[in-house]
């Protein structure tokens, strides 16, 4: 009897011994301290498709550095902990950034910021594009890329990026990606099909209705059809042989810095010139909302000279008023005893036909500051200052007409998106609320704060469209997250303390 009672009081004593020591063992590298599990994932073989922001793209260009710190490559570095492969990249030769084509530079360095602006890093490129690499590669993301492109045979020979890896001149993105075999997949696809509608100031066309992708120009808005074709058979076909993986949604393109850094109402008194400036400018208003008549005159608004002062640009949405302006302006240049009256005035109509000024629902791109103010070659003196006395045109600034309808074509997307992962049980990202809060006073993480502030904000690089080095690791994060909360893997993500917000000229 003792002796039972002896054993019993030694297993008692085990048992504590072991949940003391489970209490105080903590795994530091895993999101809730328990050992590190793939969950109901198989991460042995990884397979990221995408466009640029899956490449690495940065700084307006592609480049070594920023490929080792694309969101795919810092994800596939968390997989490895829990049984991932080896993640391959069709790596540039340099940090330079661009590349050449046959010997000569057909895509330019990357950016660095000098103290005042973005400039260029000095040196050549020494990326040649058409140098064929063998072999394949996990990530596949390829700059410029839109949703049907991944499914367009021979797809390689309109984009370099994918030339140079591809495995013949007719493949398609998504057969070269199926026939790896992934256990596992990302796909984030969509942003350039309304990106380059967009950064373009909408200089393309709307083809919404229009299901011929061969029909489209660059900068033009994918059909939702289109979309939905495209993504769909791109899921399937990847989950085809049972891998599972992680899609993302799009967030609304005029959030990016690109679009959000410029003013609508930029135009200090100082800048046009003081009181006196001020005056004449709205001279010329004066003689214009005369010229449109009462009913079209609140286009354009007398300027204040105590504050900030909108810009004057084009709207192609607007009724052309220069019909009805060319009597009223020739009648006003026969006054004033101009000789060519009505050929000024039929000048003045074209320009100003379409004018109005910048609203709040207006983007200003980012490359259009260097152009506010600037001279407008071959226009009459009195009327050669993009932005103030003469508009700014349709290349420079996205109207509220054509946001709303990158809007419409994004939120098309983005149901397809969402149903598309919810039928195939698939991890789902949601980028438009992660980049809502990055303006909305930003996202807090290991002691800093990132948002999309141009330069100083941490989250995106200097050409105001691709995520910085700490940006990319904050979006390998969210991918993370959304892994973890669908099959039950635990891992913990990066230190965005780890990762630059901006890469130096010298790298």
């Amino acid at each position: 009897m003792i002796k039972n009672i002896k054993w019993l009081l030694l297993v008692s004593l085990t048992f504590v011994a072991c949940n003391n020591d489970d209490e105080v063992v903590v795994v530091s590298n895993s999101s809730d301290g328990l050992p590190l599990t793939s969950g109901s994932a198989n991460f042995s073989k990884y397979v990221a498709l995408g466009d640029s922001f899956a490449a690495g793209y940065s700084d307006g260009a592609l480049f070594k550095k920023g490929q080792e710190g694309a969101y795919p490559s810092v994800v596939a570095q968390q997989f490895a902990l829990v049984g991932g492969g080896t993640f391959t990249t069709p790596f540039m030769a340099d940090n330079i950034g661009g590349f050449l084509f046959m010997g000569n530079v057909a895509a330019s360095p990357r950016l660095y910021f000098n103290g005042v602006g973005p400039v260029p890093v000095s040196g050549t490129p020494t990326t040649e594009i058409t140098t064929r690499l063998t072999g394949s590669f996990n990530n596949m993301g390829l700059p410029g890329a839109k949703s049907f492109h991944l499914v367009t045979p021979g797809y390689g020979t309109l984009n370099p990026y994918f030339g140079r890896f591809a495995s013949s001149s007719s493949a398609t993105v998504l057969a070269d990606a199926a026939n790896q075999d992934a256990t596992f997949f990302s796909l984030w696809i969509g942003g350039n099909d309304v990106l380059t509608y967009a950064t373009s100031g909408g200089i393309g066309v709307n083809r919404t209705g229009n299901t011929n992708p061969a029909t489209y120009g660059t900068n033009d808005i994918t059909d939702p059809n289109v979309f939905a074709g495209a993504f769909t058979s791109l899921v399937t076909n990847l989950t085809a042989k049972g891998a599972k993986g992680v899609v993302a949604n799009l967030p609304y393109i005029n959030t990016l810095p690109y679009f959000t850094t410029v003013p609508t109402s930029p135009l200090s008194p100082a800048a046009l010139g003081g009181a006196v400036g001020v005056a004449q400018i709205n001279g010329l208003y004066t003689l214009l909302r005369t010229a449109l008549g009462s009913a079209d005159a609140g286009r354009i608004g007398l300027l204040s000279a105590a504050a900030a002062n909108p810009l004057l640009i084009k709207d192609e949405s607007l009724v052309d008023k220069a019909p009805q302006m060319i009597p009223v302006l020739t009648g006003y240049f026969t006054q004033q005893g101009d000789p060519n009256a009505a050929t000024n005035a039929a000048i003045f109509a074209s320009i100003f036909g379409q004018a109005r000024q910048a609203t709040a629902g207006d983007y200003v791109l980012l490359t259009t500051s260097s152009v506010i103010g600037s001279t407008v070659p071959g226009a009459p003196s009195t009327i050669n200052k993009f932005g103030i006395t003469y508009p700014l045109q349709d290349g420079h600034v996205l109207t509220a007409d054509e946001t709303m309808q990158v809007k419409t074509a994004t939120d098309a997307y983005n149901g397809t998106i969402k149903a598309v992962a919810d039928s195939k049980g698939l991890a789902f990202v949601d980028t438009k609320a992660i980049m809502d809060k990055l303006i909305n006073g930003g996202i807090a993480s290991n002691g800093f704060t990132v948002t999309n502030v141009f330069v100083t904000g941490g989250g995106f690089s200097l050409d105001g469209v691709h995520p910085s080095p700490r940006g990319y690791a904050l979006i390998a994060n969210k991918f993370i997250e959304a892994i973890n909360m669908t099959y039950g893997s635990n891992l913990k993500g990066v230190d965005l303390g780890n990762y630059r917000i901006l890469f130096p000229s010298s790298l």
